[in-house]
């Protein structure tokens, strides 16, 4: 029997449904519950930042979530239930459910007519995983439909409901001549399955050699004719070319594009891609679900435990332009001008832009078309299915990317944003979406995260830790780990089925978390780090010292801010990206100088012009009307480029040019607006106004950060990390001072939180200005830390007003039980300056030189393929080592995963007392680890910096010290499955050390 998980403090509106559902009670009774605008978004009141448990023990609703791959339907529920055990069991908040099965090459025996996407069996599955979530406080998450893009069952390619494409085919026309024949045919076939398509137009235009690229045909605008009407008969064209140049026919037809799904087919009948710009596309998904996939039971789970309907990121494919039959209305209404005269500067063959007219006019229609796209996205497919999810009491989470729309926008539009370590960048693609959650007043934005090219089974939880590290400071406080698969499939091998490995013939995509993998044994301490670090991320409000204006919200491109990026990040300072509709936001006010002062509260604004667009300074004239009331309201704003000659980012009405100068005119004559022309002047331009960043450090650092705030105290979340996955050289150790700056009362004070031990001491040695406090920060390459300021007694702090540090000759000054505590590793007196005025004296006894162990016991377990998919045979070794080496340098290790456990002793003087101790440190050790001495853990260690304090465990005399390594599985797999592995190197795993422990001494001041 499982317990109930309920909150602390009291029961939670999710809490109540699940013990309704547990108990039994009628389902009049759960739906009587509070409506969608109740869902909890971030940590539970319960759990309020700063109460007992909040930091220490995470609330299940903060903690990581795993993807979970299944084989569609080709699922027992018994199997289901006991997977969530493990995700429960092992210290995480939830999963999704996913259909995706790359691996499987032979579709034919995941028997899609019996046990499809939505099938019965799909659903006793969902039950099966819901049912028990209730039971253990999880959380599951769905996917609209199977795999990606959106799809459901029973739309076909030529439905309204279903994606359009709008192709095009063209034939040339010499001068004088005349073209008899039928409408020039697209220039590609329609896809399988495609059986209709529509002419929509014909056009003739004159080629422009002027504007002509090695890629676009230039056209003369002027020139466009429409012979839809007056030429085209039965299909056929008759048409003379005009006297002067060369001309081109147009036809553009509409058609479905026959898209299904990834690695499909997923259900019988075969799902096909929606229409993402229609209300008939939103429809059919919804329609699906009501008529066919939510039972009254599955209705009730989900308001238990139901937690988001997910999307995945929009990959809509098609050869040609992406269309719905209401696209050229729509444009109209928004431009006040007809769509069809600008066609040609907008069709694509194969993602290629074909024909142009002058530059800029083209980018204009090109920017009025896509905004026109990300209207109709936003309206009729993410706000509808946003409002749909509401009305089941669930939320929407997506990855609104992919398309060349506002992402941006859509990010202030979905419940849950959320982008990807694979797909993203750098971190300014978080930027842009977290942006758009803060503006709007929501909580959370989520990353898929763990996914690598070709390293399934062989990637290391430091690696991901490591991409995570960046992706919090740029706004990411939800992790949904890429991922968990279902034990087994048809053609699985062993460990098990894998999503996304083998993916054609290679090892694949992301990992399979879970019992399969050695690091299992491990995985709780990384899963709670994880949920602290979102505990302090969702809390309170997110804090960034600059808004970054974008005329074209796109994310997933890398494209960054000018200075900000580049310059101030590695100063201290935070952006993040807003678009014109975020400017309609009720959050959209300026007081006291800070744009949406109740929530980012941005300290100045920075335009500059469209990177998507060749850095064209241009400003929307609504747009820039809300900047002049902004600046006017007192917030600072730095222009880059010439705005005083700005252009609008679409086709502009007659006047409109000269009426934004105008405004702009107004905008650059105020005090508090400064226009550069060098990226590099944009700092000194933020310094003239007044404006510095909540962290500084004088110098440049790979140290980022993330502030939130609370009613309590500063959250400040800090790591050793960098922009881009790939950007060289590596990330090297930091140790400088760096400056905090309060937002609370004087008295607030530091306190140092770990995200491993859930432990918050009280910092012993730092310096206080007025509203800023300066410490001594030292990390590793990717290691973090979060800094609170709040209130003495904070977090159960006894140690009141009592003075702290402000210099010490000491190595270390910290607070303990005992109070103000200087350390060093070796004896002698030291001296330090209190923050009252008095210098204190202490004198350390003799510390023993550090001790480097020559000779360890090894117990390998060897995991190997056992007699099924799902088995593993286990395979124990012992050995005795005189030198630390990695297993695959050990000849009888050197194919071998699993787990190894080291164990070695260490002598201690008759000196040693208990004002003695000392660290342990590691040196490279892969890939999980934990400590004990003497019999006792150590707790949770950081694994980015493998050094553990042992002191009170140690004794004089004898201490045993054993370390248990668990590695990834890729090294058997290179020779029990060479077929796909084979081409990849051994990796080093195991403890290589060197292992040392150094004493230390410590007193209290």
């Amino acid at each position: 029997m499982h317990e109930l998980v309920s909150q602390r403090g009291g029961m939670s509106r999710r809490t109540m449904l699940a013990a309704a559902v547990t108990a039994g009670v009628t389902a009049t009774a759960v739906t009587a519950a509070p409506g969608a605008a109740a869902l909890p978004t971030g940590p539970d009141a319960a759990r309020a930042a700063g109460s007992a448990g909040w930091f220490t023990d995470p609330a299940r609703s903060v903690r990581p979530k795993f993807r979970w791959w299944w084989p569609d339907g080709l699922v027992d529920p018994d199997e289901v239930a006991r997977e969530i055990d493990e995700i429960a069991d092992a210290g995480f908040g939830g999963a999704e459910i996913a259909a995706v099965h790359h691996s499987i090459r032979d579709k034919s025996l995941l028997d899609t007519a019996h046990h499809g996407w939505g099938s019965r069996p799909w659903r006793d599955g969902v039950e099966a995983a819901l049912g028990r979530a209730v039971r253990r406080g999880l959380t599951v998450d769905l996917t609209l439909g199977p795999s990606w893009p959106v799809a459901v069952p029973g739309v076909t390619p030529d439905d309204d409901a279903a994606a359009k494409e709008l192709a095009h085919g063209q034939a040339s026309v010499a001068a004088g001549t005349t073209y008899r024949g039928p409408v020039p045919a697209p220039v590609h076939e329609a896809a399988s399955g495609v059986r209709t398509q529509r002419l929509l137009a014909v056009q003739a235009a004159r080629v422009d050699p002027a504007h002509s690229t090695r890629k676009e045909t230039g056209l003369d605008p002027d020139s466009i004719r429409d012979l839809t009407d007056n030429t085209v008969t039965d299909g056929s064209l008759t048409w003379t070319a005009p006297a002067d140049g060369e001309w081109l026919l147009i036809s553009y037809w509409q058609r479905g594009s026959g898209q299904q799904p990834e690695s499909g087919p997923h259900s019988a009948p075969a799902a096909f891609v929606v229409d993402h710009l229609s209300a008939a596309g939103t429809t059919a998904v919804t329609d699906y679900w009501e008529r066919h996939v939510l039972t009254g039971s599955l209705r009730r789970l989900l308001k238990a435990a139901g937690g988001a309907f997910f999307e995945d990121s929009v990959e809509l494919e098609t050869e040609g332009l992406v269309w719905t039959a209401r696209l050229p209305e729509a444009f109209e209404q928004r431009t006040g001008r007809p769509l069809l005269p600008w066609l040609p500067a907008l069709v694509l063959d194969d993602s290629n832009q074909v024909f142009a007219f002058e530059a800029q006019l083209t980018r204009q229609i090109r920017h009025d078309f896509w905004a026109t796209v990300s209207d109709l996205f936003n309206r009729h497919h993410v706000g509808a299915l946003r409002d749909w999810a509401h009305s089941l009491g669930m939320t929407l989470r997506a990855q609104p990317y992919g398309l060349q729309t506002d992402a941006i926008a859509t990010a202030a539009i979905l419940d849950i944003a959320e982008g990807e370590s694979l797909g993203f960048k750098n971190l300014d693609d978080y930027r842009c979406l977290a942006g758009g959650r803060d503006m709007a007043g929501r909580t959370v934005l989520s990353c898929e995260a763990g996914a690598y090219n070709g390293s399934a089974y062989g990637t290391t939880r430091d690696r991901v830790l490591r991409t995570m590290g960046g992706a919090y400071a740029a706004g990411v406080n939800q992790t949904v780990m890429h991922g968990f698969s279902y034990a087994n499939a048809p053609e699985a091998q062993w460990p098990g089925f894998a999503a996304f490995s083998p993916y054609n013939g290679a090892p694949g995509y992301g990992e399979s978390w879970g019992p399969r993998q050695p690091t299992w044994r491990h995985v709780e301490d990384v899963a709670g780090y994880l949920g602290r670090v979102h505990a302090v991320l969702q809390s309170g409000t997110a804090r960034a010292d600059v808004a970054v204006f974008r005329q074209t919200g796109y994310s997933a491109t890398g494209i960054g801010a000018s200075w900000f990026t580049s310059t101030g990040v590695p100063l201290g300072w935070t952006h993040q990206f807003l678009s014109g509709p975020l400017l309609d936001l009720p959050n959209a006010t300026v007081s006291g100088g800070r744009l949406a002062p109740d929530g980012p509260a941005y300290k100045a604004l920075f335009v500059e012009g469209d990177f998507f667009y060749g850095s064209t300074p241009t400003l929307a004239l609504a747009d820039a009307r809300k900047l002049l009331a902004f600046a006017r309201a007192g917030l600072p704003v730095v222009l880059l480029g010439a705005f005083d000659q700005a252009l609008t980012p679409g086709v502009p009405a007659s006047g409109e040019t000269e009426r934004l100068r105008d405004v702009l005119t107004r905008l650059l004559a105020l005090p508090n607006v400064v226009r550069v022309t060098e990226k590099t002047a944009v700092g000194d331009a933020l310094a003239t106004l007044g404006v510095t960043p909540d962290v500084r450090h004088s110098v440049p650092s790979t140290l980022l950060n993330a502030h939130r705030v609370t009613a309590d105290a500063d959250y400040y979340y800090l790591v050793n990390g960098k922009h881009a996955e790939t950007v060289k050289p590596p990330v090297a150790a930091v140790d400088h001072d760096v400056t905090l700056r309060r937002t609370h009362g004087r008295d607030a004070v530091p306190y140092l939180l770990d995200p491993w031990t859930g432990k918050a001491v009280r910092v012993g040695r730092y310096t206080r200005d007025g509203q800023d406090v300066t410490l001594r920060v030292a990390l590793r390459p990717g290691q973090t830390l979060v800094v609170a300021l709040g209130r003495p007694g904070l977090f159960g702090d006894r140690h009141g007003n009592r003075p702290h540090a402000l210099s010490s000759e000491a190595d270390e000054v910290l607070f303990t039980a005992r109070g103000l505590t200087v350390r060093a590793g070796a004896g002698g007196t030291y001296r330090t300056r209190l923050s009252r005025g008095r210098t204190a004296t202490t004198t350390l006894p003799a510390v023993p030189a550090p001790i480097e162990p020559d000779r360890w016991q090894v117990e390998a377990e060897d995991w190997r393929p056992g007699d099924g998919p799902t088995r593993t045979e286990r395979v124990r070794r012992t050995l005795t080592l005189d030198t630390l080496l990695p297993w695959s340098s050990i000849p009888e290790l050197a194919d071998s995963v699993g787990i190894g456990r080291y164990r070695t002793t260490v002598t201690l003087p008759g000196t040693w007392t208990s004002s003695h101790g000392a660290l342990l440190e590691l040196g490279q050790v892969s890939d999980t680890f934990r400590v004990s001495v003497n019999g006792s853990e150590a707790g949770p260690c950081d694994r980015l910096n493998p050094v553990v304090d042992v002191g009170p465990l140690l004794r004089r005399g004898t201490n045993t010290i054993e370390i248990e390594v668990a590695t990834p599985l890729v090294n058997r797999l290179r020779v029990s499955r060479p077929e796909v592995f084979g081409g990849l190197d051994r990796q080093e795993h195991g403890l290589a050390g060197p292992v040392r422990l150094v004493p230390y001494a410590q007193k209290t001041v």
